[in-house]
């Protein structure tokens, strides 16, 4: 009994075992990076237009005049540290989840 397959057949075996194991996964993480790229680069534009939004609110409050005009700078960057420091606080090393549990 020998076997009468051609080297053709093994050839397409591992073209479609590289598409299923390597290149579909590939594509998938792919799609994965990108959504999350365009949807920082949209959050981090948006939260750049609060802060100028919100500093010439502040710079149009009449109180902070004259030797307070200082005032909405510190305010704006203030705000906008906090903001860093609460999105930098929530990222969560791989190696800090539990899989039982969840994040720790």
């Amino acid at each position: 009994m020998a076997f009468d397959r051609t080297s053709g057949d093994v050839a397409a075996l591992a073209t479609r075992y590289v598409r299923q194991e390597i290149l579909d996964p590939l594509r998938t993480v792919g799609r994965f990076l990108a959504f999350g790229v365009v949807g920082a680069a949209l959050i981090g534009v948006g939260v750049i237009l609060l802060g100028v939004g919100g500093l010439r609110l502040l710079q149009r409050w009449s109180v902070l005049e004259g030797s307070w005009s200082w005032a909405p700078y510190l305010v704006v960057a203030m705000f906008l540290t906090g903001f860093t420091v609460l999105a930098g606080s929530r990222i969560v090393r791989s190696s800090q989840l539990d899989p039982e549990n969840g994040p720790s």
